[in-house]
């Protein structure tokens, strides 16, 4: 295992986390405890310490199971949890949302089905836009105070959140943003418009749902299934992304990739998420597919392999970024002189082909 600090938090991570929201029998695509139990462990063995889990996975059973998994050890692990979300028909509308009572009751809720006096980092799940920023800041900054948590951050959130969170830090002294947990892949890299420079700005880390795009990049969909014919297998019923022409393409070039290396095309998908500075969050149903993920953290991608990838993942920038990509603009912004002057195309990460302007 290799391992990255969290943003400027200090905590040391597993450069994979493990994502346990199939960790229970809630529903049709979850697991039990004898199932889950051996793939814990075999990230545990690996050296594995980010666990990932929220309040309302598998109704809980999630974090219950965290919670006795790490029990004879809980010191070592660096456990995350969310609150926000509630499950619909309990006819009580502040059971979910991200205000401070929603904190104050879920927050104790968790940490007893975590059998645990504190959690290290917690996350808003997603963003109800009807709480103010302040608000939320400021009763988990209480929280940090009382000893309840150790560190806070915002999953599925508009960057200008983030933005004016990390302003209130600055100003006003409340909690810093340490992580920020959002969906990226080769698939969805939406988040290179607006997220990665502001993380980058205020050193903030970043935590990767979905990684493989619900298995697009896995290969289970572009290479024949193990039955023996020639069909790729179809799509699940809870694929969030969709398998068309441009994700087909993305999928067949990290098979490709996959098989010059000698590595699995998931392993592909998580390094490059890796090789970014970004922490994928990895779940398992088997041991044997926990392996698989794992050796994805020493897998060395090499920078021809990543170009290819980048250009088959291309996607627009969109305004403003795609306008100051424009030789115009940047002759004018700087004089006529930017060809004379050591200066980062916009934006400041790749996007594929645009970076060769």
């Amino acid at each position: 295992m290799r391992y990255s600090l969290l943003g400027r938090s200090g905590l040391r991570v597993s450069k994979l986390a493990l994502g346990t929201m199939t960790f229970g029998t809630a529903a049709d695509w979850s697991r039990p405890e004898e199932e889950c139990r051996p793939v814990f462990d075999t990230y545990v063995e690996a050296g594995g310490n980010f666990i990932d889990t929220a309040n309302m996975y598998t109704g809980g059973e999630s974090e219950k199971m965290i919670g006795r998994f790490i029990a004879s050890d809980r010191d070592r692990f660096v456990v995350a949890t969310k609150y926000a979300n509630a499950v619909p028909g309990g006819g009580d509308p502040n059971a979910a949302g991200v205000h401070r009572k929603s904190i104050v009751r879920s927050l104790d809720a968790s940490l007893k089905r975590l059998g645990t006096d504190y959690i290290d980092l917690y996350l808003v799940h997603w963003w109800d836009f009807t709480t103010p920023v302040e608000e939320v800041q400021r009763a988990l900054t209480d929280a940090i105070a009382a000893g309840k948590i150790l560190h806070i951050g915002l999953s599925d959130v508009p960057a200008w959140v983030v933005s004016r969170a990390q302003a209130f830090h600055d100003l006003r002294g409340l909690a810093p943003i340490s992580c920020m947990q959002l969906e990226y892949s080769l698939v969805q890299r939406s988040i290179e418009r607006e997220h990665i420079p502001l993380a980058m700005a205020h050193d903030i880390g970043i935590t990767a749902w979905s990684p493989m795009a619900g298995g697009i990049l896995s290969g289970k969909y572009t290479r024949p299934a193990t039955t023996g014919d020639n069909t790729p297998k179809r799509m699940d019923s809870m694929q969030l992304q969709q398998l068309d022409a441009r994700n087909r393409a993305i999928a067949m070039a990290v098979d490709e990739i996959a098989g010059e290396l000698g590595a699995k095309a998931s392993q592909v998908a998580l390094a490059w998420i890796i090789a970014r500075g970004i922490i994928p969050i990895a779940g398992a149903t088997r041991v044997e597919q926990m392996r698989e993920n794992l050796a994805a953290v020493t897998l060395n991608l090499p920078p021809d392999a990543i170009a290819r990838l980048n250009t088959a993942s291309a996607f627009d920038a969109g305004h403003p970024y795609s306008m100051l990509s424009w030789d115009m603009p940047m002759a004018l912004g700087y004089g006529g002189m930017f060809d004379q002057i050591d200066i980062p195309r916009f934006p400041p990460h790749d996007f594929g082909p645009q970076d060769e302007r």
